[in-house]
């Protein structure tokens, strides 16, 4: 029995996975927890939090898209977002307001690629693995769909819109803890401002993880967010 603690399984399920015991993975959602709690853009840490701790939750979003047509369609070709598949050259041709020239025109400001999202490692399960990878590369659409800066109290106020979404622990953690790190300003104007925005928009808009968000790249924002029964954020 202790030997099933420690040991890891054998054999990779897919490129880039790491078997890892039930010690291990433990370890690891302490640490990791600990460490994205501290530093919520500390990106490594809070994907692997994620990975560690929501296989359940990860199920329970793999039965949602199974019951709609395009997650379905989502589950069976399973595109990947990339620097190459987005065609980001093309997307800053598109006029202002059209929902991928926003999408790339916050990466520019940020200074980052679809290809900067970590892969997936410690998700025991294929299909799984895919899931939670497709959620972490749809980040960066939902700052577009929401409006929300890229501050320390913007991200956990995504968390909070993530967690009405999805419910995983790792959303649940940064929104719970990492206000404890905030300014007393910034905890005024999350908790205020931020958080009864992010748990209604996120508990009555359209699952988005059903979204085949590569489709919408021609449609103004304001369409976009239409569609998906989501207002952009309140300015604090």
């Amino acid at each position: 029995m202790f030997v099933d603690l420690v040991e890891p399984p054998t054999g990779k399920l897919y490129e880039g996975h790491i078997p890892i015991s039930p010690l291990q993975r433990t370890i690891l959602a302490v640490g990791s927890a600990f460490t994205a709690l501290a530093n919520p853009l500390r990106g490594d840490m809070v994907a692997a939090l994620g990975e560690t701790t929501g296989s359940i939750f990860l199920e329970r979003i793999r039965d949602q898209m199974l019951q709609d047509p395009e997650g379905r369609r989502i589950l069976r070709e399973r595109p990947a977002i990339t620097s190459e598949s987005m065609q980001l050259d093309k997307l800053r041709e598109l006029p202002d307001g059209a929902f991928g020239r926003e999408y790339v025109r916050f990466l520019d400001d940020q200074q980052v690629t679809p290809d900067t999202r970590e892969p997936v490692h410690f998700v025991d399960s294929e299909e799984l693995a895919y899931v939670m990878q497709r959620y972490r590369e749809t980040h960066d659409f939902y700052h577009t769909l929401t409006d929300l800066p890229v501050t320390v109290d913007g991200e956990i106020a995504l968390k909070w819109f993530e967690m009405a979404q999805t419910g995983l622990p790792m959303t649940m953690l940064s929104s719970f803890f990492g206000p404890l790190r905030l300014t007393s300003e910034e905890r005024e104007r999350l908790f205020n401002v931020y958080v009864p925005w992010a748990l209604e928009n996120g508990s009555n808009a359209k699952t988005l993880m059903n979204v085949r968000w590569e489709e919408w790249m021609d449609r103004s924002v304001e369409d976009v967010r239409r569609e998906l029964g989501v207002r952009p954020c309140p300015k604090a």
